[in-house]
């Protein structure tokens, strides 16, 4: 079963059959037309494309335009994505909605970590720092030595040093389904996803 496209909206709590409360993510998924079917004749590979939301119309290009009438879209999705068909029957122009997914199910959210810019050792790879007192003033938050010696006379590969922090794909596995609102195009999950609200996920069935 291919997956849908959705954008977390944030995170709430919910209270469940035994009155206990629940910390979910909402997520609002699909519904997400059917842009092309891919197939191995044409295409060397099976798949679907998927598409989520609009683009303003006088942001439209033209290619766009094209490739979502070809579908019998009336508009452009703002966002593409492929999945597996995993035997699938779905046709272009098609609709995916979250009645897919049951209640109780288990999904795997793909999204993107939520940047954190160039960072230090402490924060990013929680180094404890160096000492506070005696002049330590220089070395608070520092890395300390990286060099490995006169042998190999060199930084070894790997070494946990200040850069680039978060902004990663990541995926989020087995997450359950508490509660779903057709009408609204909403899932709730128990759990956390991958990223800032209204960052853009990927939702598959999974285990």
């Amino acid at each position: 079963m291919p997956g849908l496209i959705g954008r977390k909206i944030g995170m709430t709590q919910i209270f469940d059959e035994d009155g206990l409360a629940v910390g979910v993510t909402v997520l609002e998924v699909g519904p997400c037309p059917v842009v092309q079917v891919k197939t191995t004749a044409r295409d060397g590979y099976d798949a679907v494309q998927l598409g989520f939301g609009r683009v303003k119309n006088v942001n439209v290009l033209k290619p766009e335009a094209g490739h979502a009438a070809r579908a019998g879209l009336d508009y452009v999705p703002a966002v593409l994505a492929e999945f597996d068909l995993d035997g699938l029957e779905v046709e272009p122009g098609q609709e995916l909605t979250v009645d897919m997914f049951e209640v109780g199910g288990r999904l795997q959210i793909t999204g993107s970590t939520k940047g954190r810019g160039f960072q230090g050792v402490v924060k990013r790879h929680g180094f404890k720092g160096g000492r506070a007192s005696h002049g330590g003033s220089s070395v608070l938050r520092g890395g300390g030595s990286i060099g490995a010696g006169t042998d190999p006379s060199r930084v070894i590969k790997g070494v946990k040093m200040s850069g680039h922090m978060g902004n990663k794909r990541r995926t989020a596995m087995s997450r359950k389904i508490i509660r779903i609102d057709a009408e609204k195009n909403l899932i709730m999950i128990r759990g956390s996803v991958p990223g800032a609200p209204n960052n853009i996920v990927l939702v598959k069935a999974g285990r």
